[in-house]
């Protein structure tokens, strides 16, 4: 396992770390604590040491196992956790440093620990961002010993620009893939000039970017990748990227012949993103203890190559980037 400097947070994380959103349940299934905890446990015996979770995965059950086990180890393991996405209806009004408040003292709770290491604002309404009322008061968290940190999660590169502007803002949560290239044009650069951490998340697209999908591939009803295909439930963007499932699957066949000999592509898209030195960490999901492993096997592959790169951007630039570069 490699390291990386988590902005001004200081902390140093696993490049490869690990995101909870279906950790002890494929999406759509019951929660299985056992699976949660198996996953969790082989994720930091595997040198992970920070994983994201947030206050509505599973209802809560999630930053349960990870406090649970986080608990249990002798390691330092970072916690991530989110807040704001509880609200309902979400929208900007319902943003209250109160509410907020209470939400950080649930999380508390749920994961058992003194204090978090990262707390964020979970894909707010892009009005909070123009709020300072709302990122004070986390300053006064931190002074309570509540909190270390305050990070946001975006949707788009606009809402990251402007979250950095706050002082207080130690690190950024964004998509960010070889189908979803926009964040590393200016927002990486300006996320750097201020120290602040970036944090990847659905590094491969859902699943798309791994190549073991096909054109017969189902998902079960309950499934984000079956319901929120046109952002039915929440932004289209967090699934497959924002992309047409059809098209990508042409892209990805793309991908395929650049690397005939690999089977799962999981570490050819990780390895592009971990190419970027503005990047932090990584946080893929996993259901299930083998994705831990697909996901550090970018480890036992080979840096690209520059030639690999270009013919990588060149398939975003053919297929993808008319679809989504402007949304995001």
């Amino acid at each position: 396992m490699n390291y990386r400097k988590l902005g001004k947070t200081g902390f140093n994380v696993s490049e490869i770390s690990l995101g909870t959103w279906q950790v002890g349940g494929k999406w759509g299934s019951e929660f299985d604590n056992a699976s949660a905890d198996k996953i969790i446990n082989t994720a930091i015996d595997r040198g992970v040491n920070f994983i994201d979770t947030a206050d509505v995965y599973e209802n809560g059950l999630s930053e349960k196992a990870v406090g649970r086990v986080v608990r249990s180890r002798s390691e330092k393991v970072y916690v991530a956790t989110k807040c704001g996405r509880q609200i309902n209806p979400h929208v900007n009004e319902a943003y209250q440093p109160k509410v907020l408040q209470q939400f950080v003292e649930d999380s508390l709770r749920r994961t058992g620990l003194e204090r978090l290491d990262l707390i964020q604002l979970h894909c707010p309404p892009t009005e909070v961002y123009y709020r300072p009322e709302i990122f004070e008061m986390f300053d006064r968290l931190k002074e309570q010993g509540k909190i270390a940190n305050l990070g946001v999660s975006v949707e788009k590169v606009e809402e990251g620009l402007k979250a950095i502007e706050f002082p207080n803002v130690t690190t950024v949560q964004i998509i960010f893939n070889v189908f979803r290239q926009r964040p590393a044009q200016l927002f990486f650069g300006e996320a750097v000039k201020r120290d602040v951490g970036i944090i990847v998340r659905v590094p491969l697209a859902s699943g798309l970017l791994t190549g073991l999908f096909n054109r017969q591939t189902t998902f079960t009803p309950g499934d984000h990748r079956t319901f929120n295909r046109n952002g039915e439930a929440f932004d289209k963007g967090e699934t497959f990227s924002g992309i047409n499932y059809d098209l990508g699957l042409t892209a990805v066949d793309e991908l395929k012949a650049l690397f005939p000999d690999v089977k799962n592509l999981a570490p050819v898209a990780l390895r592009w993103i971990l190419q970027h030195s503005a990047v932090s960490c990584i946080i893929p999901g996993a259901s299930k203890v083998e994705h831990v492993d697909s996901n550090l096997s970018v480890y036992d592959f080979p840096s690209l190559t520059p030639e690999k790169v270009n013919e990588i951007n060149n398939i975003y630039n053919r297929y993808i980037r008319n679809e989504v570069h402007h949304l995001w």
